[in-house]
């Protein structure tokens, strides 16, 4: 990530010494020799590091009167003081108002450029510590060894150093905010902020305040920086983007082409540095025709599109996503990992899931606090929720109320054969011959057993659909 650092002092010959310095070690600069320049500066593109002179002869405010203003603007704003009149006293103060920390003239090159560096570094530390703690639970990586999925994680290791924009397209708790910091994570701008914001849940008079930010007013109402300018050199994730209201949409095209916009209620176009990624569950092709999306939106946003595929199309990844929300969650609440019997798993595996992995996770969650048994006992299938079985497909459904007892020996194992066999075949998506090598039968011996039960072709495509 590239570091840009604005450089304030009266002095040029100052100025112009530090910004060498840190040229020399591939930081960006910019100079300002009033408190009026660096404040214009400021606003216009937030800086990565301030480097700010407390004394400033001949500007409306000095240093310590600029840092209050700053980081009333923004808090998380890393500052380092420089003076050659500095006092125990100012440099206490400065500390105090949020500064990293103080240099005093004549410096050493390399005092200024470990104070920089670890100042640049703290702010780094400290952002990802506040997304962590926002997003705790997050998951960070689409787990699976299935064909699908694999080819998704393919897809997102392409086009994630390119810097384009991407459009997710996939069903709501699939995976498209996962797939999304996969992206942010192997890209150039890692190191920089990733911001979501959840267009699905934001009231639409609020939304252009929380895209373009609010420009501090006479009567008092404070600037406050919007998720655009918070995502400079960094990631801004639009979720569910087909919730955005059309008047923003509008807005943020230019927003989008420009890579410039105004906040609201002010004046100055405040250039950033940001790569989009947008989700939807929709089909926004469809939105367009109904007049709900804009289609140049669109195009700007879908220069890479990518699906995540629904939880019931990879069924073979079910298995290993259970476990794994298991363990994640045994850690994370200091309880015992349960393993989950091969009924349950082929009961969870026959289930649709409407809400794919996220309602696995829940479940996941919900059977390990709420399971009766020690912590060494597997959770079977009858532990399950009614609505499990209740949901999967009549055929996955063992019939317990047949007479089996009432049966001659050979339609009784026919009846367990072709149930047990339809469930497997429902658990590997209709495919032949996995679901032979699972069962241990030869691929032309499962076919000869299916017709003898009478499971039809039409009954296994619809397992595979």
């Amino acid at each position: 990530m590239d570091y840009e650092i604005l450089i304030v002092d009266d002095e040029p010959d100052i100025r112009f010494l530090i910004e060498g310095i840190l040229n020399d070690e591939g930081y960006e600069t910019r100079g300002a020799g009033t408190s009026d320049q660096a404040l214009a500066a400021f606003r216009a593109r937030r800086p990565s590091l301030v480097v700010l002179d407390i004394w400033l002869q001949g500007s409306r405010m000095d240093g310590i009167e600029l840092l209050k203003v700053i980081k009333a603007e923004e808090p998380d704003q890393p500052v380092v003081m420089i003076s050659g009149h500095g006092t125990i006293e100012t440099a206490v103060a400065s500390l105090q108002l949020g500064a990293y920390d103080f240099i005093e003239k004549p410096f050493q090159t390399d005092r200024l450029v470990v104070v920089v560096r670890r100042a640049l570094e703290a702010a780094r530390l400290a952002r990802e510590n506040a997304e962590l703690r926002l997003r705790s639970g997050a998951e960070t990586a689409l787990f699976g060894k299935g064909a699908a999925i694999a080819t998704v994680r393919a897809q997102i290791d392409r086009v994630a150093p390119t810097g384009s924009r991407v459009l997710i397209t996939g069903p709501a708790g699939a995976g498209k905010e996962v797939a999304a910091r996969m992206i942010h994570a192997r890209s150039k701008r890692a190191n920089g902020p990733f911001v979501a914001l959840n267009c699905a849940t934001l009231a639409p008079s609020r939304f252009e305040e929380e895209l373009f930010g609010l420009e501090g007013q006479p009567d008092g109402t404070m600037r406050r920086t919007g998720v655009l300018e918070r995502a400079h050199r960094g990631t801004l994730l639009l979720d569910e983007v087909a919730d955005m209201p059309m008047e923003t949409q509008g807005k943020i095209v230019r927003a989008l082409q420009d890579q410039t916009f105004e906040r609201i209620g002010g004046a100055t176009r405040v250039k950033v540095d940001v790569r989009v990624i947008a989700t939807t569950n929709r089909d926004l092709q469809a939105e367009i025709q109904q007049g709900r999306f804009r289609e140049d939106l669109f195009y700007r946003l879908s220069v890479v599109p990518l699906r995540i595929p629904s939880l019931r199309e990879r069924r073979e990844d079910i298995p290993g996503l259970a476990q794994h929300f298991l363990q994640r969650y045994a850690e994370n609440a200091g309880l015992s990992v349960r393993e989950l019997s091969v009924d349950a798993l082929a009961a969870l595996q026959s289930y649709e899931w409407p809400g794919n992995a996220r309602e696995l996770r829940n479940l996941m969650e919900r059977l390990l606090i709420m399971m009766p048994g020690s912590g060494n006992d597997p959770i079977r299938a009858d532990m399950l929720p009614p609505s499990l079985s209740q949901g999967a497909p009549s055929m996955a459904r063992l019939d317990a109320g047949a007479d089996v007892m009432g049966l001659p020996l050979r339609e009784a194992r026919d009846l367990f054969e072709t149930q047990y066999l339809q469930v497997q075949l429902l658990r590997f998506g209709g495919n032949i011959s996995r679901t032979a090598n699972f069962v241990g039968m030869e691929r032309s011996a499962l076919h000869r057993k299916l017709k003898q039960l009478g499971v039809t072709q039409e009954e296994r495509n619809a397992v595979g659909g």
